[in-house]
């Protein structure tokens, strides 16, 4: 190859990852804007009750490896001592048992509200054992993501506010997503609930090659760096069925199944989801260029209103998707694993939960809108 092209492939590629870097940017700083507008919780169909007054039997599942679980405990234990309950039934996590069967053992024991302290992957495994229980979930969040407490409104960065909620404040049912996940090439199959968000693609990558040092230190924003790295890629060709309607082939980068919208630094992914209304909100990524993630970028940042070939928004129950290669998963920010299809179903109404009082409308709109027909999906592949 002649010198000169290879030192223009290489201008290009450093101008590529420089562009990369100041679309990362602009998206840290516009998150870190909306840092400072007042939190919301997730849309709701029905409103939030009252707690009943009285005493509570209390379980907590905590997370031992969390730098704040000791004093969590003490936390929730002085709490029902103020109150004047019995003390909190306590079981730690482990490895082996992340917390379905310690949320087991809560229930039992007869416990009114089962609190899961720890991250997305404690409080997932905890909703497991509850789902369909008359039992509540509180949430101390000890994590880095906190998805589904940033989605309820909750104070995530204030673990004693979101204890006073759980023991004193609102409950509401929200709706959980079950998906099976299977590998063609070992013939292994998965299946696991999740709260807020599952995908494949992009994003599941994304969350599978964070740098654990940079996690510890950085918090979400790990994420923007794995993020840099892994925007050159290409587009995979999946094929995907709503509801068990006719399949459609597309070329993406990313499928996210969205049970609520909100990420981490305030970005409203999915504006329109509603958490309790039965459905998963289905978003199909497209971009093939620097110029695709920009738009994208400042269409999902910006909350632009017009529509744009890059991203997508659907409705389904149910959703199934087949890839002819193996692609990486995500359910509620931990990696999943690689998978040749996918099926993923809402469980409306599984999992009674404690709120805050507030439950608006979906952000931008008070009137939940009808996915698009599948006809206009087929025309943009």
């Amino acid at each position: 190859m002649p010198l000169v092209w290879v030192i223009m492939r290489r201008k290009l590629f450093a101008g590529t990852a420089a562009a990369s870097a100041a679309v990362a940017s602009i998206q840290t700083y516009w998150s870190v804007r909306r840092l400072h507008q007042t939190r919301t919780p997730t849309a709701a169909v029905h409103r939030p009750a009252r707690v009943p007054e009285g005493p509570q039997r209390v379980a907590l599942v905590v997370n031992p490896t969390k730098l704040q679980a000791h004093t969590t405990r003490a936390l929730v234990e002085r709490a029902c001592s103020d109150a004047g309950w019995e003390l909190p039934l306590v079981l730690e996590t482990t490895a082996e048992d992340p917390g379905t069967g310690q949320a087991v053992r809560a229930l039992d024991a007869g416990a009114d509200l089962v609190l899961a302290a720890g991250g997305d992957g404690t409080v997932r495994a905890v909703a497991q054992a509850l789902a369909h229980r008359p039992a509540a979930l509180g949430l101390l969040p000890l994590g880095t993501g906190n998805l589904l407490v940033r989605n309820l409104g909750l104070p995530y960065h204030d673990v004693a506010g979101c204890l006073r909620v759980a023991l004193h404040g609102h409950e509401r049912r929200i709706d959980m997503a079950r998906i099976s996940l299977r590998d063609e090439r070992t013939q292994v199959t998965n299946e696991q609930p999740f709260l807020v968000m599952g995908g494949l693609g992009f994003d599941a990558s994304v969350m599978a090659d964070a740098r654990p040092d940079l996690k510890e230190k950085y918090g979400w924003l790990a994420y923007s760096e794995a993020g840099v790295r892994h925007l050159p890629g290409r587009r995979r060709r999946i094929t995907i069925s709503l509801d068990g309607g006719p399949p459609q082939s597309r070329k993406v980068r990313s499928v996210l199944l969205a049970n609520c919208g909100k990420l981490p630094a305030g970005v409203d992914f999915v504006p329109d989801a509603v958490i309790d209304d039965g459905h998963l909100d289905v978003v199909v990524l497209s971009p093939r260029s620097l110029l695709g993630w920009t738009w994208m970028a400042a269409k999902i940042l910006l909350r632009h209103p017009g529509g744009t070939p890059v991203i997508s928004y659907y409705r389904a129950r149910e959703v199934t998707v087949w890839s002819g290669d193996p692609i990486d998963t995500q359910v509620d920010g931990d990696p999943s694993g690689s998978m040749s299809s996918l099926t993923a179903r809402v469980d409306p109404g599984a999992l009674m939960v404690r709120v805050p009082a507030a439950a608006p409308g979906p952000s931008g709109s008070s009137v939940v809108r009808p996915a698009p027909a599948w006809g206009r999906f087929r025309r943009r592949t």
